[in-house]
């Protein structure tokens, strides 16, 4: 019964968080404007800056932020208990990731769809810019890596989720045609989903799996190659080809994943076994402030959101006022995700006491996916009267789609930030964008295996990173943000507030993690970690500088009036 209170505590906050807040903050702080033309109009050129239907769009902005994080996040952090995390998912996602993605979306359109790195430069000032672009860089360079190994592991580990998952890609294809030629959306909608879930239960009957040993490299090695191909090749396709209707899609997918996963929590009711706030944690557990705010990012707050906001979302958006729908709205997406996955490793269906859960949950980082794909699984067969079987293959599909769409997104905009740094540097070759996206290829490759041996694996090395790295991005984002509104003339607390309170838990998380790679004598992730804590503090110094020279300027201006 407990399972239904979390569930309503977090739809009621969303809906405000929808309903309310964020049309105050679109209106009133934004300012948004259906007349201001936007970059996809400007600046169309059929490829990456294309006009878009506005819930096309949000697939493909939700779907590319989303990945497994949403998952991953909340089923590990759940372990210092779910009241913690309950409340961490759903104000996040209220007054900070739903600002975040949609100041990032609004912003970079206001600016002809740069990247928050680019922007940063217009905003604060020249080396800021080559600063943020070290900690983006950095955040794409993870997550590509770390997506292609679970992705990978996936298709070893679940065999039935390999037809469903490259399925959709042929359906994006077609739809995306058919979408170019003015076939009304609703109809490509209800058939490509149809067909989806008719390829996930072809798949449970009918696994797919690679030789366990091909090309002197195991069955996932070959996975993570064969990954970034298509990563490569998708990244160089007009977005309205292949990005847009497979996210869509994608998207279809998981509104109706959670109908199913909501609904079998009001049809079954499951009880609460995981402790409200575990007491039996392992010595060497760290502590939930601040681990617990870097542990939950997408779903909570992310600073990947802000990358895609303004590198691939910002360049479609057919109309300013579809920012608080893509954003806002993405970021509620998200937190729902989070919030049932918090649910499906908490219950019964998991685990029917708390001593067989405390088994399950032995220390941190036990669970994830893992407990995800079980609880779920089991909530949709007794909700609905699903086999677990085929439930398990759906859900599985949903990590696996959700972890491609953002890499991607990911590689594209990898390829984008090398583009920058031509310009930046006057390198005309790093301008071309066959070339940018084998640079991209190629150093996810080198972490991969260059760090990682045959296995692939290398990404796994450098993820400890990535929760304090990604949050103090978002900080970054949210400063920028700031800044621009401070030199519109606009109230910037509500963007401060949570950039100030994200800052810090990042920023102490990252101390955390610098002294344990210290006392491990892992001095690749010291050195990385350093860059990113120094960068932070170069970039706060910079706007600080910016703001007091701006409200200095503004004094002198008045009393000379």
């Amino acid at each position: 019964m407990q399972s239904i209170m979390i569930v309503m505590f977090g739809i009621i906050g969303m809906l405000f968080g929808w309903f309310v807040y964020s049309k105050f903050i679109a209106e009133k702080i934004f300012k948004m404007d259906d007349t201001f033309v936007t970059p996809a109009h400007e600046l169309n050129d059929g490829v990456d800056f294309v006009p878009t239907n506005k819930v096309v769009l949000w697939g493909h902005h939700f779907t590319s932020v989303a990945g497994a994080a949403p998952i991953v996040g909340p089923a590990i952090a759940v372990y210092w208990g779910w009241v913690p995390a309950v409340l961490w998912v759903v104000i996040g996602t209220i007054f900070f990731a739903g600002i975040h993605d949609m100041g990032a979306l609004w912003a970079s359109s206001r600016h002809q769809g740069k990247s928050m790195g680019a922007l940063s430069e217009t905003v604060i000032g020249k080396r800021t810019r080559a600063l943020f672009m070290i900690v983006v860089f950095l955040v794409l360079l993870m997550v590509n890596a770390v997506f292609g190994v679970v992705i990978a592991n996936s298709f070893v580990a679940n065999p039935s989720a390999v037809l469903p998952a490259w399925a959709a890609i042929a359906v994006a294809l077609v739809i995306g045609q058919l979408l170019k030629r003015k076939v009304p959306l609703v109809p490509l909608c209800i058939i490509g989903v149809a067909i989806l879930y008719a390829t996930i239960y072809m798949g449970s009957s009918m696994p797919l799996a690679l030789p366990t040993e091909m090309f002197g490299l195991s069955d996932k090695a070959n996975w993570i190659v064969i990954l970034f191909i298509y990563a490569a090749v998708a990244s160089l396709l007009p977005v309205w080809m292949l990005l847009q209707p497979r996210d869509f899609i994608n998207g279809m997918q998981l509104l109706v994943g959670l109908i199913l996963l909501y609904g079998a929590v009001f049809v079954v009711m499951p009880d609460i076994t995981a402790p409200a706030f575990n007491t039996q944690v392992v010595a060497e557990t760290p502590s939930i402030i601040p681990l617990l705010f870097v542990t939950i990012a997408c779903g909570a707050v992310s600073g990947f959101h802000g990358i895609v906001s303004s590198g691939t979302s910002s360049k479609q958006l057919d109309k300013e006022t579809d920012g608080r729908f893509v954003g806002y709205l993405g970021a509620v997406g998200e937190g729902a995700l989070a919030l049932i996955t918090l649910v499906a490793v908490s219950g019964v269906m998991l685990a029917m006491s708390p001593e067989q859960w405390h088994e399950i949950y032995s220390h941190l980082g036990a669970g994830s996916v893992g407990a995800f794909i079980t609880g779920g699984s089991n909530l949709i067969s007794s909700g609905w009267g699903i086999s677990a079987e085929v439930a398990a293959t759906l859900l599985a599909v949903m990590v696996v789609l959700f972890a491609g769409t953002t890499m991607d997104s990911g590689v594209r905009l990898q390829r984008y930030i090398i583009q920058e740094w031509g310009d930046i540097y006057q390198l005309s070759l790093l301008k071309n964008s066959i070339v940018a996206t084998l640079i991209a290829i190629g150093c996810c490759l080198l972490l991969a295996f260059g760090a990682g041996g045959a296995s692939g694996s290398g990404g796994m090395i450098i993820w400890p990173l990535f929760g304090s790295t990604n949050q103090i991005l978002a900080s970054l984002t949210l400063l920028v943000i700031s800044v621009y509104l401070i030199k519109l003339g606009r109230s910037a607390k509500y963007t401060l507030i949570p950039m100030s309170f994200v800052l810090l838990m990042a920023f102490f998380a990252g101390v955390i993690k610098l002294q344990e790679y210290y006392q491990q004598g892992n001095w690749l992730l010291v050195v990385l970690d350093l860059i990113v804590l120094v960068v932070s503090v170069l970039v706060m110094l910079e706007a600080w500088s910016v703001i007091t020279k701006y409200h200095r300027t503004k004094a002198v201006s008045s009393s000379a009036q």
